[in-house]
Order: C-alpha cells, then structure tokens, then sequence
C-alpha cells in the first residue's frame, strides 16, 4: 500500500500532466494488470476524468511514476 505522501505526490504529479503527455502514460503503461484504451477513447475523455483514471491505476499498481519518466514517456 502507498504511504499517504506518495499518494499526495502522484496526484499532483498527473494533475500536472496535459492530455498529449497522459494519453502517452496510458498508452505506455506498465502494470501487473493489462490496459487496453484506443487512442480515440481517450481523446473523447475529459482531461480531469484522464488524470483521475490515471491516479486510480497507479493506486492499483501501487507504482508512482518518477516526474521526468511522466513527460517524457
């Protein structure tokens, strides 16, 4: 289980994502379970649903992604 401030830390890491650089994390991601999102399904979401979607896989995963790794994946 995350500690209380990693769970701080990954929400204001994605809240800080734009919709190119959270629609790459999706697309990328890397978790113990598979994610399978079409490009076009995430373009449809808002960006606060994506950023909130995202947390809530990382909370499963119980992965919070290092900043540099965020934007430039």
């Amino acid at each position: 289980m995350l500690e209380a401030y990693q769970v701080e830390e990954l929400i204001c890491l994605a809240s800080s994502l734009d919709r190119k650089s959270i629609t790459k994390q999706f697309l990328n991601f890397q978790g113990s379970f598979p994610v399978d999102f079409t490009p076009d399904f995430l373009q449809s979401l808002p960006l606060d649903r994506l950023r909130h979607i995202f947390v809530a896989l990382c909370l499963q995963a119980q992965h919070v992604p290092e900043m540099d790794v965020m934007t430039a994946a």
